[in-house]
C-alpha cells in the first residue's frame, strides 16, 4: 500500500510539475514590451503613410475640380465675347453708385444659372430686398474645394479716424476674382483704369489683348483666408471693396506678406489661372515677379 501511495504522489507532483512547465511555456510565448513596441511604431509609419497618400490623392482630385471649374468660367467669357464683342467690367456700378455688380454676373446665363441671374437687378443697390435671394446665394462653381471657406462673409466699413466698423452686407463667397492687372484695385484714382483684363469703368475686347490672349493671365485663385470675395458685387463703402471682386499681380502667388489683393492658393507651390485663350495653368509661387506682372498685363 505504501509504495501504491508513493507512487500516486509522485504521479501526482510530476503531473502538477508539467502544468507549471506548460504555464511557463505558454506565458513565454507572448510578445514582449519591446516587440509590441516595434509593432505599434510599425502600424503607426504604416498609417501615416497610408492617410498622407490618401489626403494626396484627395487634394489632387480638388486641385482637378478647380481647373475644370475654371476652364467652364472661361468658356462662359469667350461666349460672352462673342455674343457682346467684349468681356464684362470688372465692376458695373448702379445709378446711385453706391453699390458695383462683379464680372461674373452677366455670365452667369452662359454658366447656366439664369435662374439665379434673374433674381439680381443690377439697377438697384445691393442691399436692396430686392437682391436679398441673391446674396445668399453660393455658388460651387465660384469656390475652389481646396479652400477653407464660410457659405458667406460680412462686409465692413471702418471709420478711418475711429478705426470703428460697421457691418455693411453679407455676401456669398468665391474663391475666382478678374485680374485688374499689376495696379492695386482699391488703390486707384476713381478714374485711373488697370493695366489687366478687368477694370472699373468700361469692358476690354480681344484686341487690346495685344501680347497675345495665351500670353495673360485674365482670372485667379484666392484664399478667403487672405480677404473674402464674392462673385456677387460690393458695397462701395466697404473696406478693400474692389478687391472684393478683382486681384492685382505684383509679387507672387501665395505670397505671405503681400497686399491683400494679390492672388494665392492652398494648392502647394502656386495658383491656378485662366489664361485669356481659355486654358488653365498653373503658376509657381517661384515665378520672377517681372515675368508675373507682365503676364498680368494686356498690352
Amino acid at each position: 500500500m505504501r509504495s501504491v501511495s508513493g507512487y500516486r504522489r509522485r504521479s501526482r507532483n510530476v503531473l502538477r510539475s508539467s502544468c507549471i512547465a506548460a504555464e511557463v511555456t505558454r506565458f513565454r510565448r507572448g510578445f514582449t514590451i519591446l516587440e509590441l513596441l516595434t509593432v505599434f511604431g510599425i502600424v503607426s509609419t504604416l498609417a501615416a503613410l497610408f492617410l498622407s497618400a490618401i489626403g494626396s490623392v484627395r487634394e489632387s482630385a480638388r486641385r482637378l475640380q478647380c481647373t475644370n471649374q475654371l476652364k467652364q468660367i472661361g468658356l462662359a467669357l469667350h461666349n460672352y465675347h462673342d455674343q457682346f464683342r467684349c468681356f464684362p467690367m470688372g465692376l458695373q456700378y448702379e445709378r446711385t453708385l453706391q453699390s458695383a455688380y462683379g464680372w461674373s454676373v452677366p455670365l452667369l446665363p452662359f454658366l447656366e444659372q439664369r435662374a439665379v441671374y434673374d433674381t439680381i437687378d443690377r439697377n438697384q443697390t445691393l442691399g436692396d430686398p430686392v437682391n436679398a435671394s441673391a446674396r445668399e446665394r453660393t455658388l460651387a462653381l465660384f469656390l475652389c474645394p481646396s479652400d477653407i471657406i464660410t457659405p458667406t462673409f460680412t462686409l465692413y466699413e471702418e471709420d478711418e479716424a475711429t478705426l470703428v466698423t460697421t457691418p455693411l452686407v453679407d455676401l456669398p463667397t468665391a474663391n475666382y476674382v478678374g485680374v485688374f492687372g499689376t495696379l492695386e484695385p482699391d488703390e486707384l484714382d476713381p478714374y485711373q483704369e488697370g493695366d489687366g483684363a478687368f477694370l472699373h469703368f468700361r469692358p476690354t475686347n480681344f484686341a487690346e489683348f495685344t501680347r497675345g490672349l495665351n500670353n495673360t493671365i485674365i482670372i485667379g485663385e484666392r484664399m478667403m483666408a487672405r480677404v473674402p470675395s464674392t462673385w456677387l458685387g460690393v458695397d462701395v463703402h466697404g473696406e478693400d471693396a474692389e478687391c472684393r471682386l478683382l486681384g492685382n499681380a505684383f509679387t507672387s502667388p501665395n505670397c505671405e506678406v503681400c497686399d491683400e489683393c494679390e492672388f494665392d492658393s492652398r494648392h502647394a507651390g502656386g495658383a491656378n489661372f485662366l489664361w485669356g485663350d481659355g486654358r488653365v495653368q498653373f503658376v509657381s509661387s517661384s515665378i520672377d515677379s517681372g515675368v508675373y506682372q507682365q503676364l498680368s498685363k494686356r498690352r
